[in-house]
Order: structure tokens, then C-alpha cells, then sequence
């Protein structure tokens, strides 16, 4: 007869490969049911897009068939609650486990349409998600998902009144495009920007998250600054594009966010407009910009290479119509945008499970 006990023995010899540790170790077996020779259990992942979920569940059986009984009938169910390790008292964003920068060290890069593919990829996945525009000069999240002229309510949330994120495609989202007219230049000085910021932290209610993607400005200015300084950052994922003058800047953005004083985590480099691939030639890839620029920065500066983005004109025409890549591109380019976001949730996990939590920077000199 078989017990619970055997099955827990059978399966602390499978081992998460990003985790490096058993599954009963990390209490991720649950829901162990036992009908004679019909065993059925849940295996908890630490993320929807983990990409790792086929390999996970074939080494499950294959313990039960080697350890328990060759005879067992197994029904392994997949479900995941992403992980976090915030540990700051989570006096602001108290919902929201983890929050990604995505940043750029020059613009035109494509770095707004990589936070808002990235975004859509990880709900794709399964997972609650936001995304903050936080470039207050030049806000494209309304044009990027179509909500061009819609204004975000009020509501009061125990005493005190806080503003709704609008919501497309099951992304809630916040921009400061959505509270001003878009015909108006945001003319403002940086203490004014960093106080818009500090509101979108503080004052939207953003409910419960696992994921909340924050699209910064290019560069690294006082909006890096003031995000540091008031919310602990997960990781940053640094875009760029091939040729050399964008690599140059990607590297002074690592500098900013992995240097003693800001210290937060790398998740990694990804490589936007990589090559082009005309669409009635889907098979061949022209490298306008290079080659391999960013697969070779991350190599030499030691951080992960997230993948790369090809130059599509399905993507420009998305964000410009308001139907993002994700949404309404090509089967090619929905792919690297989930294999990138599937590396980026894998990232964060694994920096969670072996990275001291993020501290907020409490002064900058």
C-alpha cells in the first residue's frame, strides 16, 4: 500500500535546477492524495512562466515509477505562487512581492515597448501585474496600450483617498500620459518629477501583485534616485540594442544600479532590434545594428543575457495603434518576448531564493 510518507521520500530526490534544493525541502509538494494506486499531489512553483514546469513533472513521476511503484497511476498538478523577499516592513507597496526596473542607459531603444511586452509576457504566464510609467517626460504607456484620453478614478481606502489604475488587457496601469493632457509638455523641475513618482508609489492603489514593472527614463537620474530611495527594487532588467554608442551607455546604467551605494540586483540584459527579419522572408535575419553586441556585454560584465528582440514592424505598429506586440503581433515575436519574461521570472526567483533582500538607499552622494 502506498503512503504519503514514500511519495515525500520519493520526491526529496527531485531537485529544483534553479533552486538547487529537493522539492519537500522547499515545501513546494501539496495536496498529497492517495487512492490506491492512484496518487495525485500539486507541485507549488515559484513562477507561472517558469520554463522549467515539463522537466519538474516528468522527474516527478519517474520517482514515484522508480521509488514507490513502477504500477502508480500519477497525477501531477502544476500551480505556482510566486516568491518574494521583501523584508522592509512593506510600509509602501504592501500587495506588490516584487518590482522590476526596466531601464536604459540612452533612449531609443525600445526600452518602453520591452516593459509593456515584458509586463503583458508575465500575465500571459499567470501572474497579477502592473506597469508604472515612470519616464514623467515622455510617457508612452497610454499610447502603447490604447488608452489615450481615459482618466483614472478616486477612490478612499481607509480613510484616505487613493487613485485607480486603469486597466488594459489585465495589466493595471499608471502613467502621468493618463492624468494630463497629451497636447501639454510635463515642464517641470526634478524634485517636481520625483514627488509624481513618489505619488504613483504611495498614492495608487495597486491592490495585490506579483510582478509590478516600472518603465524609468533613459539614463540615470533623479527618478532612479527617488525610486531607490522609497521602494526596494527586486532587480533591474537593462535594455539595449546592438551597436556599440547604446552598449556604451548600458554599461554606465549596470555601474549606476549594481555600485556600493545604489546596489540592486541585475536580472539581466536584454537586446532589443537584435536583427531584422522582413516578414515575407521569415527565415533570414539581417543584423542592421550588429551583432551579438548585448550577448557579449552581459558575458563580459558577468550578468544573465535575458535574450533578444528582433526588429519586427509589427511591433512599432502595435505601440503605436495600441495593441502591443503581445497582444497582437506575429507567433515569431510573441515567443521571444515569453522565452525573455520566462528568463526574467526565472531570474527573479532564483534571486529571491539566494540574495539578501534589497535594502532602500537611504542616502546618496
Amino acid at each position: 500500500m502506498i503512503t504519503t510518507e514514500q511519495i515525500l521520500k520519493a520526491l526529496s530526490n527531485v531537485e529544483e535546477p534553479d533552486l538547487g534544493k529537493d522539492l519537500v525541502t522547499l515545501n513546494m509538494v501539496k495536496d498529497i492524495e492517495i487512492d490506491g494506486n492512484k496518487v495525485k499531489f500539486t507541485v507549488v512553483l515559484t513562477t507561472p512562466a517558469c520554463p522549467l514546469k515539463d522537466l519538474i513533472r516528468n522527474a516527478c513521476v519517474n520517482a514515484i515509477h522508480h521509488l514507490v511503484s513502477k504500477d502508480a497511476e500519477v497525477q501531477v498538478n502544476m500551480t505556482a505562487n510566486v516568491n518574494s523577499n521583501r523584508k522592509d516592513g512593506r510600509g509602501v507597496l504592501p500587495n506588490v512581492k516584487n518590482i522590476i526596473v526596466v531601464a536604459s542607459g540612452k533612449g531609443g531603444v525600445g526600452k518602453s515597448t520591452v516593459a509593456a511586452n515584458l509586463a503583458l509576457a508575465l500575465s500571459e504566464g499567470g501572474a497579477k501585474v502592473g506597469l508604472m510609467d515612470a519616464d514623467i517626460y515622455g510617457p508612452s504607456v497610454p499610447i502603447m496600450f490604447g488608452v489615450r484620453g481615459e482618466r483614472p478614478m478616486m477612490e478612499t481606502v481607509e480613510g484616505k483617498g487613493m487613485i485607480v489604475p486603469l486597466e488594459k488587457h489585465g495589466i493595471k496601469l499608471m502613467s502621468i500620459g493618463s492624468l494630463i493632457d497629451e497636447k501639454q509638455a510635463v515642464v517641470w523641475r526634478g524634485p517636481m518629477a520625483s514627488s509624481a513618482l513618489k505619488q504613483f508609489l504611495t498614492d495608487v492603489n495597486w491592490g495585490e501583485l506579483d510582478y509590478l514593472v516600472i518603465d524609468t527614463p533613459p539614463g540615470t537620474g533623479d527618478i532612479h534616485l527617488t525610486l531607490v530611495q522609497t521602494v526596494p527594487v527586486t532587480g533591474v532588467v537593462m535594455v539595449t540594442t546592438p551597436q556599440d554608442v547604446a552598449l556604451a551607455d548600458a554599461k554606465k546604467g549596470i555601474a549606476m544600479f549594481g555600485g556600493s551605494q545604489i546596489n540592486v540586483p541585475i536580472l539581466g540584459l536584454v537586446e532589443n532590434m537584435s536583427y531584422f527579419t522582413p516578414a515575407e522572408l521569415p527565415n533570414n535575419k539581417y543584423y542592421i545594428f550588429g551583432k551579438e553586441g548585448g550577448k557579449r556585454l552581459a558575458e563580459q560584465l558577468e550578468i544573465p543575457f535575458l535574450g533578444q528582440i528582433p526588429l519586427v514592424q509589427s511591433i512599432r505598429e502595435g505601440g503605436d495603434d495600441g495593441i502591443p506586440a503581445m497582444v497582437g503581433g506575429d507567433n515569431a515575436t510573441q515567443l521571444a518576448f515569453m522565452g525573455f519574461a520566462s528568463m526574467v521570472a526565472r531570474n527573479i526567483a532564483m534571486r529571491n531564493a539566494n540574495v539578501p533582500p534589497t535594502k532602500i538607499v537611504e542616502v546618496f552622494v
